[in-house]
């Protein structure tokens, strides 16, 4: 049955829940200080959004034409967002972390006449370009410079001359509106990719409303709920978060810093959050490390707490009831030792989102066994994000869940995860032949996902296509797989790449958490000692050999890991070897990494 989708257009929508909830409250910023929240009701939003709108209008902006936002996630993101929409225009996506050669490539590859950027600094990635269809940038921050080759002025003054505009016609947003049709463009969002130039990902507003609608019948985002949004705004994953949100009326605290998190955790205390896995892993790993380096009974009794909630977990997920006595031992290990880390991610928390990247299932149990279920999904940009997600009221460990709404799914015969539907995109900007290259004939979008699909609907993604090793003994490795399982196996873990590709064994790159490397030092001979000293020691090398020993244990004689080696810094954004959404690129890290990679495999060889 076709999904009943009863918008138009984003602008549509968003018209429509002002008008259903003006006075509720829709999002929140830090106040000053960080001393609690600042709030915007859905009509205060409106009010801007339609200033920066206005202003937009002013500036020549209609429809599809494209405007650039390069800022971290904050309010002012969601409401030039909506703003750029409502003035009939499409964002174009450029996260902040981008080099000025790459920045400067999207803003003219997309052709945006706008640049909304977070500051001078961030303006400055393109002041040495050439880019002959911007005409102005809007600085959120900061004084404009006046002798800038491309006009300058603040968000104030465009929120001032939409102001204006808005005096002489109250009715221009949404006379606006009404000329915005479902297929018009939204978004231009650059996939990162592994290699080359990134592509725009060309989406338009009815896939963004199909993903609102869609979404809201998950029994994961309710009106009555509070979200923290911290994602990468950049990212499609917090785009089509930001749908939802409005067709739901979800009230949503915006704060894209990451090193507050933990901290306006417990001020927000939301009801849903939704993250890459890394954050899922670095919550785990704080807890096992802590847990063990209390030592004695405390190290005791979180080890019993964890193996009751597992055994409960277990029970619910082979769908069978689980006893009395064993719910009144979890009661207690709830009380004992989960609700502390319930309290660390604010004590209010009713579901957990992870996607972007796999979630080890071993990671996922754990959070279920101490009562913080996470609902892992699976989408990709060029299908504007969300596509399977596992519902509260039903979730299969090691899946991605069911697909959304209406959305169709094959698995082809090499096992490549086909698409179907709404949400996928127009094509790649300016790039026809790529474009054509993605989708079958019968119109089904090639992910270059390899996966599976069970008899309940449920997607079990096991590798990137274009991923898979190959051995030159012939047997293929899932690279994730291997990587998911070891970051649940060993807490000190960061990051790890899988290398075997025609090699005769498989080895692995390691990198450590600075946090819980530091935290495994504290109390013995190499307390006090810097991170470099730390992942060099033979006590560290001694300590991943042990749980490489255990992880061989668990795979196939041919996946086995014959060597591996400590790197002396993190896979960094900075160094290209990370996407924005923390996903690694292995092509990179591989080349990156070279030398010590070929020593892993210099003058030796293994069985396998």
């Amino acid at each position: 049955m076709a999904l009943d989708v009863p918008y138009r257009s984003i602008p549509d929508m968003f018209l429509q829940r002002v008008a259903a909830t003006p006075d509720k409250n829709a999002f929140a910023s830090p106040a000053p200080g960080d001393s609690g929240l600042s709030w915007l009701s859905w009509s205060q939003v409106a009010q801007r959004t339609k200033a920066i709108a206005a202003g937009l209008h002013v500036l020549g902006i209609s429809n599809e034409d494209r405007v650039a936002i390069l800022a971290n996630t904050r309010l002012e993101w969601v409401l030039a967002d909506l703003g750029i929409m409502c003035a009939g225009g499409a964002t174009t996506t450029v996260y902040p972390t981008t080099e000025p050669e790459e920045a400067a490539f999207i803003v003219g590859d997309s052709g945006s006449k706008v640049l909304i950027a977070e500051n001078p600094t961030q303006a400055g990635k393109v002041a040495d370009s050439t880019l002959p269809a911007l005409t102005h940038i809007v600085l959120i921050d900061g004084v404009p410079d006046p002798a800038a080759a491309v006009p300058q002025l603040t968000l104030a003054d465009l929120e001032a001359r939409g102001a204006e505009a808005l005096a002489a016609e109250p009715g221009l947003i949404e006379r606006i509106a009404t000329t915005i049709e479902p297929e018009h463009l939204a978004t231009l969002i650059y996939t990162s990719g592994t290699t080359g130039r990134p592509k725009g990902v060309e989406l338009m507003h009815r896939g963004w409303c199909w993903e609102a609608v869609a979404q809201s019948q998950l029994g994961i985002m309710n009106p009555d709920d509070l979200q923290y949004l911290w994602l990468p705004l950049s990212h499609s994953f917090g785009k089509t978060l930001l749908c939802s949100i409005i067709h739901v009326g979800l009230s949503t605290y915006v704060d894209g810093r990451v090193d507050k998190l933990v901290e306006m955790l417990s001020v927000v205390r939301p009801t849903l959050m939704c993250a890459a896995p890394r954050v899922f892993e670095k919550v785990y790993n704080k807890a096992v490390t802590t847990a063990q380096d209390a030592g004695g009974a405390k190290a005791k009794i979180f080890t019993w707490a964890v193996g009751v909630g597992r055994r409960k977990v277990s029970l619910e997920q082979a769908e069978q009831p689980v006893p009395t006595g064993l719910k009144l031992t979890y009661a207690l290990a709830e009380k004992l030792v989960f609700a502390k880390l319930q309290a660390r991610l604010g004590g209010n928390i009713k579901a957990l989102v992870s996607g972007s990247a796999p979630l080890s299932p071993d990671i996922a149990e754990f959070f279920a066994a101490a009562n913080l279920p996470i609902c892992e999904g699976y989408g990709l940009t060029e299908a504007s994000a969300g596509n399977f997600v596992n519902r509260p009221v039903r979730i299969k460990i090691g899946t991605v869940g069911q697909a959304l709404g209406d959305l169709e799914c094959r698995i082809d015969t090499d096992g490549e995860i086909l698409l179907r539907g709404t949400p996928v995109m127009r094509g790649y900007h300016n790039l026809p032949e790529e474009t054509a290259a993605v989708f079958t004939e019968d119109g089904f979008f090639r992910t270059g996902d390899i996966g599976t699909l069970d008899d309940d609907g449920f997607l079990t993604v096991t590798d990137r296509k274009k991923d898979l090793v190959k051995t030159s003994g012939g047997k293929y490795v899932a690279p994730s797989h291997i990587e998911g399982l070891f970051k649940s196996i060993c807490p000190y873990i960061s990051q790890t790449v899988v290398i075997g590709q025609a090699r005769n064994y498989c080895t692995m790159l390691v990198t450590l958490d600075p946090d819980a490397i530091v935290s495994w030092a504290a109390g013995g001979p190499l307390a006090g000692r810097s991170y470099a000293e730390l992942v060099a020691s033979p006590e560290a090398h001694a300590m991943i050999e042990e749980h490489v020993a255990e992880l061989n244990g668990k795979l196939n004689r041919w996946e086995t890991i014959k060597k591996f080696t400590i790197l002396s810094r993190d896979l960094t954004i900075a160094d290209g070897e990370m996407t924005p959404s923390l996903k690694v690129k292995r092509r990179i890290v591989e080349t990156n990494f070279a030398r010590e990679i070929d020593q892993m495999y210099a003058g030796q060889l293994a069985d396998i």
